[in-house]
C-alpha cells in the first residue's frame, strides 16, 4: 500500500469531529491510521474526488465499503436514493454544481455513506452544498455524529436549492415584466431554458424526501432519536423547496401559453392583412385583366371619359370588397 501513502490520491479533505468540539483536520497518512485505530475518539468526514483514478483503489484498500456503496461507485448511477445497507447508511444524491450558470447541465452526483464512526462523500465535480457544509466545519460548527453531519448537509442542500428557485424566480419575474410592457425579444427562449432546468432539478432531487421518510421508518439503532428528528427536519425543508420548483414550473407554463397566444395573435393579425391586400387588389387586376385584352369591343375605348369611369367603377368594387372584408372587425 506505499503507493496510496502520496498525497494525490483524490482525497480532498478529512475532517475528525468530536461531539461538542471544534473538527481537526487530517491529512490522507493520519486519516488512514484513524481508520485502523478502532479505539479512536470521535467521527471521521472524509471527502474524496472520484475524478482522480487512484482515490477508488485508495478507499478500498482502507475501508471495508458495503456492496451497495461499492456497487453504485462502480456504476456511477445517478438514480436518487437513500437506503439502508446492513448496519450503514448508503444514498446517491444529486446537488447543482458549484459554477452552476443555471445551465441544465449544471448538476452532479454525490454519492454518501454514513457509519457511526464515518461520513464518507464522493464526486467528480465540485458541489455546492458540500462547500457550504465544509465551510461550517471550518467556522467551528459542532456536530453530535455523523448522521447529525449528514442532516445538515441536506439541509444544506435544501438552502442551495432554494436559492436556485429564488433567483430563477427573479429572472421570470423579469421575463413577465417584459411581457406585460410588450419589449421582449428572447422571451421563449429564456423561459424555455429555466423550464429545462426546474424540470432536471425537479426529476433528479424529487426521490430525495421519499427516501429518507421509508429510511427513517426503520432507522439503525446506532442513530440517535435526535438525529433521526433532524434528518427528518431536513427532509420537510427538502421537501418545500421542491413544491416551490413545481409552482415556479407552472408559472413558467402560463407565460409560454401567454407568449404563444399572443404569437398567434400577431401570426393571425399578419395573415388577415395578407389576405385583405389580396382581396381588395382582385378588382384591380381582373379590371386591369379585362381591359387590357387585345380584342375587339372594349368598353369605353372611343369615349374621353372613359378612363375616368373604369377608376370610378373600380373603385366603388373595390370598396364594396373592402366593407365586406372589414365589415365583422372592430
Amino acid at each position: 500500500m506505499a503507493e496510496f501513502q502520496r498525497e494525490d490520491i483524490g482525497l480532498l479533505w478529512a475532517y475528525q469531529l468530536f461531539a461538542g468540539e471544534p473538527a481537526q483536520q487530517l491529512d490522507a497518512l493520519a486519516a488512514r491510521a484513524w481508520l485502523a485505530n478502532q479505539q479512536a475518539e470521535g467521527f471521521l468526514w472524509l471527502h474524496l474526488n472520484l475524478a482522480n483514478n487512484a482515490a477508488l483503489p485508495w478507499l478500498k484498500g482502507i475501508i471495508d465499503l458495503p456492496d451497495a456503496f461499492e456497487e453504485a461507485l462502480s456504476s456511477g448511477t445517478r438514480s436518487t436514493r437513500i437506503e439502508r445497507d446492513e448496519d450503514a447508511l448508503v444514498g446517491v444524491v444529486n446537488d447543482v454544481s458549484f459554477d452552476f450558470a443555471f445551465e441544465p447541465s449544471d448538476t452532479s452526483t454525490l454519492w454518501l455513506l454514513a457509519a457511526p464512526r464515518l461520513l464518507l462523500t464522493c464526486r467528480r465535480q465540485p458541489l455546492r452544498s458540500v462547500d457550504r457544509l465544509r465551510g461550517a466545519v471550518k467556522q467551528g460548527h459542532t456536530f453530535r455524529s455523523s448522521v447529525d453531519l449528514l442532516a445538515h448537509l441536506m439541509r444544506d442542500q435544501a438552502d442551495v436549492l432554494v436559492d436556485v428557485v429564488r433567483q430563477a424566480t427573479s429572472r421570470v419575474d423579469d421575463v413577465e415584466d417584459e411581457l406585460l410592457a410588450n419589449r421582449l425579444q428572447t422571451k421563449r427562449v429564456r423561459l424555455g431554458k429555466l423550464r429545462r432546468l426546474l424540470v432536471r432539478l425537479q426529476r433528479l432531487l424529487a426521490p430525495e424526501p421519499g427516501a429518507l421518510f421509508r429510511l427513517l421508518q426503520y432507522p439503525p439503532d446506532w442513530i440517535a432519536e435526535a438525529d433521526v428528528q433532524e434528518l427528518r427536519q431536513s427532509s420537510e425543508e427538502f421537501s418545500v423547496a421542491l413544491r416551490d420548483i413545481s409552482s415556479l414550473q407552472e408559472r413558467i407554463k402560463l407565460l409560454q401559453e401567454e407568449i404563444a397566444a399572443q404569437v398567434a395573435e400577431g401570426n393571425n393579425r399578419s395573415l388577415f392583412v395578407l389576405t385583405a391586400v389580396t382581396v381588395l387588389a382582385l378588382p384591380i387586376n381582373l379590371t386591369a385583366g379585362l381591359f387590357g385584352m387585345n380584342v375587339g369591343g372594349v368598353p369605353f375605348a372611343e369615349s374621353a371619359r372613359g378612363f375616368y369611369l373604369v377608376v370610378a367603377l373600380v373603385s366603388v368594387l373595390t370598396l364594396l370588397v373592402a366593407w365586406w372584408v372589414f365589415r365583422d372587425r372592430e
